[in-house]
Order: C-alpha cells, then structure tokens, then sequence
C-alpha cells in the first residue's frame, strides 16, 4: 500500500506540472499572430504630405471666394430678410 504522503506530493507535483505546462501553452501563444504586432509606421507625421494638402485646400478656398466674390460684384445677389416664426407660446 501506498504511504498517503507520497499520494498528496504526487498529486501537487502533477498539478504543478499541469499549471506550468499550461502557463507554457499560454505564453507561447502571445505574439505570435498579425493582431498583436502594430504595424511599423513613421515616428512623425509627413510634412510634405501635409504640405501638399494643405495648399490644394487653399487653393480650393481661393477659387471660391474668387466665385463668390464674382457673384457679389454682378449684382445678381439679393439678400432678403424675414422675420422669424415666433413660437406659440411667447408674445
């Protein structure tokens, strides 16, 4: 027969070896997909791209403001003013 002490350090230890091969599992895992890692990107921003899109920006807000401010000189504009709704309620 078996002496009980020999039993329960038999069971801990394998349950140690369990708990460690499962911690080994785990930990292997880690990193080892596309989800985890970041993609490698530059540290700063790129100024010329932003440049660059900073100007088309402007030169798009200029060509309105050359078409508005067209549309103000011929006269074909006319401002007309209303009063608003009053709301039920209030006098």
């Amino acid at each position: 027969m078996e002496n009980p002490r020999n039993t329960a350090w038999a069971s801990r230890a394998m349950l140690l070896l369990v708990i460690l091969v499962l911690l080994w599992g785990v930990l292997s895992l880690y990193r080892s997909s596309d989800a985890g890692a970041q993609a490698p990107g530059e540290p700063f921003a790129n100024a010329t791209a932003q440049r660059s899109e900073m100007i088309a920006c402007l030169k798009e807000i200029r060509d309105l403001l050359k078409e508005q401010n067209a549309l103000l000189r011929s006269g074909s504009v006319r401002v007309v003013l209303a009063e608003p709704a009053s709301k039920t309620g209030k006098p």
